[in-house]
């Protein structure tokens, strides 16, 4: 097993790693639109709100997107509280494709991730797990989602070769992460859960694998994240190669606890807006007691939401969260 899963799994209490930044925002009394856009407010909300929980495994830095498509040249809608989006199509065509240039590392808002990264993984007592885009997720934001999953089955050779390009951005951001100090990422693929397991693998899970190829070790982990599988595609994430899984709350655990190797880590599921959010104390608790009663006897699960815990989403939810996994508040 990885080492990095080693240390998540290690200790006495059940191993949390929540995917939770936005309530740090909060605590610092900054707005999202801080965070996405002005690294030093990044880091301090990671560090408010490590302060604030200190009881996770791991600290995650903001679930953002769109940063890796507005690097390309997407276009990117921005509001106060809320992570921005792609809006529009960058890439019409096959020709689109072949012109599109790889950015580098400078392009848009890459340099304030990294320096997120950089002074939260100096600072933090725990390690620090970036963020970052999948390649399938990635061709979807650029070339529009809907005419992306026609072009696979119309013109393969086209999706592949933006797939490639997409993939050799990925690896470099992760690879700056991995050289700042960041212990791990985890890689957000949600696109690619609308996918057969078949085509998952040859379209997501393929070039993951050559990013998990490139950076993984035992000194840095990939967590693949993809909150859209529901099911049917978890033998293609395994064939990634990431020594962790992170699913949604669209899945059956038992079932994933069952299918997944046991040398593999298993992470997830509580329901970041249907109970984190819009649950109650009691509620949260009943959930996670629930969840945690089905992976009883899996050394390799890793309880977590099952995205990123939105905006406003109560700090006495967050309380039970990790109440029910026995921390004593």
């Amino acid at each position: 097993m990885n080492s990095i899963v080693g240390r998540l799994l290690a200790g006495t209490h059940t191993p949390v790693m929540p995917i939770m930044t936005h309530p740090g925002i909060e605590l610092t009394g900054r707005r999202v639109i801080d965070a996405v856009t002005d690294g030093q407010r990044h880091c301090d909300a990671v560090l408010a709100l490590h302060g604030r929980f200190p009881y996770s495994a791991a600290s995650t830095t903001i679930m953002d997107l769109s940063a890796e498509a507005e690097a390309f040249g997407a276009e990117v809608v921005f509001t106060d509280d809320e992570v921005p989006t792609v809006t529009g199509r960058l890439l019409q065509s096959a020709a689109d494709v072949d012109a599109l240039q790889i950015p580098s590392l400078d392009a848009a808002r890459i340099p304030q991730y990294l320096e997120a990264g950089r002074m939260a993984a100096a600072a933090l007592d725990c390690p620090l797990f970036g963020g970052c885009i999948g390649p399938f997720s990635l061709a979807c934001r650029l070339y529009d989602m809907t005419e992306l999953m026609m072009s696979m089955y119309i013109e393969p050779d086209m999706v592949h070769r933006l797939l490639d390009k997409c993939t050799e951005f990925i690896m470099a951001y992760v690879r700056a992460m991995k050289s700042a100090g960041q212990a791990g990422v985890v890689m957000a693929e949600p696109a690619a859960g609308l996918l057969s397991d078949s085509d998952c693998l040859a379209f997501s899970s393929e070039y993951v694998r050559r990013i998990v190829e490139e950076v993984q070790d035992d000194s840095f982990l990939v967590v693949l994240h993809n909150c859209g599988n529901s099911g049917q595609c978890t033998g293609a994430m395994v064939s990634s190669g990431a020594a962790a899984l992170h699913f949604g709350n669209a899945i059956d655990m038992a079932g994933v606890l069952e299918q997944v190797p046991s040398n593999i880590a298993v992470m997830g599921n509580v329901d970041p807006v249907g109970v984190m959010k819009m649950g109650t104390p009691e509620t949260v608790e009943e959930h996670v007691r629930r969840l945690l009663d089905t992976a009883a006897g899996h050394g390799n699960f890793i309880l977590s939401t099952g995205c990123d815990v939105p905006p406003a989403s109560p700090f006495e939810n967050i309380e039970a969260f990790f109440r029910a996994a026995g921390y004593n508040l």
